[in-house]
């Protein structure tokens, strides 16, 4: 690996002779040493210096020893990640203290130090941080080339959906004539012209709500869900055949009530537009788990077979090819929205009975 970036190292000890020794056993032309006698100070050191990869931290100090500033490192979100290498010689108690350090980049070196396991236990620290920094770096240009795609598809979708709202316009106008109404067969091919028009239409639609999904705000309120639901089903207009059932007692949760009703209104208006029978049944309702709560919108209609249940939730994945009333985008959209609060989105279904899509919403 070719390191270009420096590897900072926090010394930590009260003793100055000790931090030189250290300083000298770990030279190396691509590493650069920070050194601190005490643990207010590197505690200071950490505040003051952002690109720190390593702290060998001495235990054994005065007024504040190295478990307690570990402890104040860990508890700020801003410093937890840093890796710590505690340099003691270790006693029983101080063995079960380490114990409790365990989760996160965390390891310890017995005094007196052996030169060669010191070095190598650095080097192994040394290589993780530099593949977690290539990593970061990876995803951040991830993210930028995913922006810059997202902006030239909403631009692409934006441009075409002015001339083919004027083409459906037009066609529908045309529609109209008493030439085509007097002609069967073109009647049917303006008819089929006028259905594809709408349908790319609704496509381009999708593509540009699909493209704004990262944009959306990230205010956050309180939102009462039976209030939500409430409120979602009157704008939906569903016909006289469906109902729609919501379970009381739902939560009152803090969250972006944009990203939440758009979920519920994608999944409740697919339970709509799909449903095969003559009386639509759907009901509304969730249950605490941990951290989120799990909410489902369950429906009688057609069912999706278990060899699609993943597959659907792909952008511009839909279970029946020859669909004409689905774009393929809004499942996609829908697990996007809920992953991005750390949760999952999965469907229970029987073939002919009906489906139930289930998802984690942080609570």
């Amino acid at each position: 690996m070719i390191k270009t970036k420096k590897f900072t190292i926090l010394l930590v000890d009260d003793r100055m002779e000790n931090l030189l020794s250290l300083e000298q056993m770990l030279l190396a032309d691509n590493r650069t040493f920070i050194q601190a006698s005490s643990g207010n100070e590197a505690l200071k050191q950490v505040l003051k210096n952002d690109d720190i990869g390593l702290i060998m931290l001495d235990v054994q100090m005065p007024d504040m020893d190295g478990f307690e500033v570990a402890r104040l490192l860990k508890d700020n979100p801003k410093t937890r990640n840093i890796s710590i290498i505690f340099v003691t010689a270790i006693n029983k108690d101080e063995y079960y203290v380490l114990e409790g350090f365990k989760k996160g980049a965390v390891d310890y070196l017995s005094k007196p130090l052996d030169i060669n396991m010191t070095r190598a236990k650095v080097n192994v620290f040394e290589q993780l941080y530099f593949y977690q920094d290539e990593l970061k770096q990876a995803l951040k240009e991830k993210e930028q080339i995913n922006g810059q795609l997202e902006r030239f598809m909403h631009v692409v979708a934006h441009d075409l959906k002015t001339p083919l709202s004027g083409i459906t316009g037009l066609l529908m106008l045309m529609q109209e004539e008493e030439i085509v109404k007097g002609t069967p067969m073109l009647s049917e091919y303006m008819g089929m012209s006028v259905s594809a028009a709408s349908q790319m239409a609704d496509m381009i639609t999708a593509i540009l709500d699909y493209s704004k999904e990262h944009q959306f705000s990230n205010k956050t309120e309180d939102v009462d869900v039976n209030e939500l639901l409430q409120q979602l089903i009157k704008l939906l207009f569903p016909p006289v055949h469906v109902r729609i059932e919501v379970a009381p007692n739902l939560p009152v949760l803090h969250t972006s009530r944009q990203k939440l009703q758009q979920v519920f209104q994608n999944l409740l208006s697919n339970a709509i537009k799909y449903n095969d029978k003559a009386i639509t049944e759907i009901s509304v309702g969730g249950a605490p788990d941990g951290e989120f709560y799990n909410f489902y919108v369950k429906d009688n209609g057609p069912g999706i077979e278990d060899k699609d249940n993943e597959r659907i939730f792909r952008l511009f994945e839909k279970v029946d090819r020859d669909d004409d009333k689905g774009t393929g985008i809004g499942l996609n959209i829908l697990k996007l929205l809920v992953e991005t609060q750390g949760g999952k989105v999965w469907v229970e279904s029987r073939l002919g009975e009906g489906s139930c899509f289930y998802f984690q919403w942080r609570r």
